[in-house]
């Protein structure tokens, strides 16, 4: 499946969003109703728990017939792979062309949390695909939630493309290198509302203080040049200027653009409210953002 196919499910611009916020949510449906009037093409969610992600999958896709809907991702760790090829080929029947199945394989400081033997990622990926194309072809893309340069060639050879989490334009660069051209590349960038940097990046470090604490991003960050002392004291203000782009929706575009010029098919946004008493959706931050960004 060519990237211009998947792209035909996604769009350009989606919203990214933590599954609990969604599911919080009065009317998920709505939501998902809004986001597509917005000018926004994709809803992302992650951190689903296994009996909640192909729920909270249909009702997003039953809320609007525009809006596709991606996996941000699916834990390869905790859903069986049976399962997960039954319910997505459900989803495809029931709503055809506009889901995208996105797998990862969680960091291995979750593992005891997760209840799980935290066994090579490669390997585990690898294991789980071989599953998947036992069970059969849904006809549903798969994407991997992909940082490093082997993960991001196994998204190349054995999936329909890419989507780094928590990374930046530097990085969608060279994951465009890496898988070639046809291949659909969909990276993840987290965004501020907010002119103030004391506000913004006080926001950003309680945000990236998870990430700063997972090897896996931390080794991301490195091969992206990033050095100890940016790494240190919840991250310099290099390191948050950089991961994360605050500012007015003109910042915004323009980082998203800069994805785009680094050889993205799709960006998703996830929107960090400043209010820190917020738990709902980001609905007027979507209201001021969807206009910005839909014609790039």
């Amino acid at each position: 499946m060519h990237a211009q196919q998947v792209t035909a499910r996604l769009g350009r611009i989606g919203v990214w969003e933590r599954y609990g916020t969604y599911a919080a949510d009065p009317d998920p449906r709505a939501a998902a109703a809004e986001l597509a009037e917005l000018g926004f093409t994709a809803a992302w969610f992650g951190g689903a728990p296994a009996d909640g992600l192909f729920g909270l999958a249909e009702q997003l896709l039953a809320g609007s017939d525009r809006l596709g809907v991606a996996s941000g991702i699916l834990n390869v760790r905790v859903f069986p792979a049976a399962e997960t090829a039954a319910r997505v080929a459900a989803l495809e029947r029931a709503h055809p062309g506009r889901f995208v199945l996105g797998l990862g394989v969680s960091h291995v400081e979750f593992a005891e949390r997760l209840g799980v033997e935290y066994t090579p990622p490669l390997a585990t990926m690898n294991t789980y695909l071989d599953a998947l194309d036992a069970a059969g072809d849904s006809g549903v893309p798969r994407v991997l939630a992909a940082l490093g340069p082997r993960m991001v060639r196994l998204a190349r050879d054995r999936a329909h493309g890419a989507h780094p989490y928590f990374t930046t334009p530097a990085h969608t660069r060279e994951a465009r290198e890496a898988l070639g051209e046809g291949v659909l590349l969909a990276p993840h960038q987290k965004v501020v509302l907010s002119g103030d940097p004391d506000v913004a990046r006080a926001v950003i470090r309680k945000e990236a203080a998870l990430y700063l604490g997972l090897d896996n991003y931390v080794r991301n960050l490195r091969r992206l040049g990033f050095t100890d002392a940016d790494l240190a004291d919840g991250g310099s203000d290099r390191l948050i200027d950089t991961l994360v782009v605050w500012g007015d929706e003109e910042a915004i575009a323009a980082r998203v653009g800069e994805h785009f010029d680094a050889g993205a098919d799709h960006v998703s946004i996830q929107v960090l409210p400043t209010d820190p008493g917020h738990t709902g959706l980001p609905h007027a931050q979507w209201a001021r953002l969807g206009p910005a960004l839909r014609d790039l």
